[in-house]
């Protein structure tokens, strides 16, 4: 059963989808790859698993209280993509790489683009932080929530606050 609900934060509303009671998205307003509404089920109840304690997790990473979020998902992808997304889960809190160090790191140093593409189809942002992966040269390049989003995520974990946000919201 798929079930969705939305919460607000400082990143404009997210949408939480639900697949049998894990989490399997969050989606930002005009995210890039954002499948259509009609795929994410039925109104949840936002009061129940597993929206609560992501809503909970998220407000708490957003108060700077949380570095890393502890939740069951339920992915959905190619064997590659799932190893790209369980490697970005392994980045630490305010820290960034490179595509081809994430290449490197799950062994396949000449995959830099498919991970770029595998990191571009994550469904479940800032939860698995593909925010955190930049061009070779330390440049943002490519994030599904916008750069300007993924500008305003990396100042966050990098301590200079979420300043400014709140004008990302449609």
């Amino acid at each position: 059963m798929i079930t969705h609900t939305v919460v607000d934060s400082p990143c404009g509303p997210l949408t939480l989808v639900a697949t049998d009671g894990e989490l399997s998205g969050l989606y930002m307003a005009g995210q890039r790859h954002r499948p259509p509404e009609e795929s994410f089920g039925a109104p949840g109840d936002p009061d129940e698993a597993p929206f609560a304690e992501t809503a909970r997790q998220l407000t708490a990473y957003f108060a700077g209280d949380l570095t890393a979020f502890e939740l069951p998902l339920k992915l959905t992808g190619t064997p590659f993509q799932r190893r790209v997304w369980a490697e970005l889960c392994r980045i630490p809190y305010g820290v960034t790489l490179s595509y081809g160090q994430l290449a490197d790191r799950i062994g396949q140093p000449s995959a830099s683009r498919a991970v770029g593409l595998a990191n571009g189809k994550n469904p479940v942002g800032i939860i698995v932080p593909c925010h955190r992966v930049v061009g070779a040269s330390g440049s943002l390049t490519g994030y599904g929530g916008g750069l300007d989003r993924k500008r305003q995520l990396l100042d966050f974990e990098s301590g200079a606050g979420l300043v400014g946000v709140w004008d990302l919201v449609d």
